[in-house]
């Protein structure tokens, strides 16, 4: 991608609402003339019918258009919510594998990356592009400048330690934990064998968390997987809830699989993306 690239702009889950549009506008002119890039919007971005933007075959219909498009370069979906999920029988797997644009998205999106990576092996990004605009502004713009148009990984470039063990390495797979789980028994779930599962969460208290990783567990996820990389857990994180995310990790995963932390990644302001579906090391 190169200054002047046409990228689409989608919203595959709950609608904007009318009150947002002028930060949508403000969103679309950074994009142009900070960025540099031109932004082409899908007619299902805000709400007509509760927080519903449209049908979930026409959203879908929307992203397919853009996947066709051989002039648009990426797809950014700058909604998030619940049901990102009802769009993923409508989308053409095929056509999304001969065309591989990355498409990014954060939070519900985790369904619609997860399953493009399910059903392609194509890679996307957990990130979201309205941070472009939030108080971090700056430096996201100067990061998403350096590694979407410059080739730069100040974007994906992210800080980690480990909690046990030192070392891991896989493709990268999961976001959003409860979001992810919405997969649970579909075709759109990823294969564990030998993946690193990427964990991160807004709202969730110590014991949503704890039914997740339970879930997880009952699964099987935790004797396949080669390691966990947890992002930020936002309201467990501020509110000091007790267990920690990371005595959890270690209660319902074992004290045997490798674990590592990064702040990097989750919904914060700040966050930077990872691509899911990308072979990484950690070490």
């Amino acid at each position: 991608m190169q200054k002047g690239s046409r990228i689409g702009i989608v919203g595959c889950s709950n609608g904007q609402t009318k009150e947002y549009k002028e930060k949508i506008e403000y969103l679309i002119d950074t994009i142009t003339n900070e960025v540099g890039l031109e932004p082409v919007i899908s007619d299902y971005i805000y709400e007509t019918d509760s927080y519903f933007s449209g049908d979930a075959k026409d959203k879908a219909d929307a992203l397919m258009n853009f996947y066709k498009d051989k002039e648009i370069k990426a797809i950014f979906d700058i909604s998030g919510g619940d049901i990102a999920n009802e769009v993923l029988e409508y989308l053409d797997y095929d056509i999304i594998r001969d065309n591989p644009k990355i498409f990014y998205g954060y939070s519900d999106l985790t369904t619609v990356i997860n399953a493009i990576y399910a059903k392609t092996g194509n890679v996307s990004g957990l990130y979201q592009i309205r941070n472009l605009i939030y108080k971090d502004s700056e430096q996201q713009i100067k990061n998403f400048k350096n590694t979407i148009i410059d080739d730069g990984n100040a974007l994906t470039d992210i800080e980690y330690y480990f909690i046990q063990e030192g070392y891991m390495e896989g493709t990268v797979i999961g976001g959003n934990i409860r979001c992810f789980l919405k997969l649970a028994g579909t075709e759109y779930m990823p294969d564990f064998k030998g993946k690193i599962l990427l964990l991160e969460g807004l709202n969730s208290t110590s014991q949503q968390v704890a039914t997740y990783l339970c879930q997880l567990r009952q699964m099987g996820a935790f004797e396949k997987i080669n390691g966990i990389l947890l992002g930020t857990f936002t309201r467990l994180d501020a509110d000091i809830f007790v267990p920690s995310v990371e005595e959890l990790v270690q209660k319902y995963a074992g004290r045997d699989i490798p674990v590592a932390r990064t702040m990097d990644i989750g919904h914060g302001t700040d966050a930077k993306c990872i691509l899911i579906g990308k072979h990484m090391e950690f070490r």
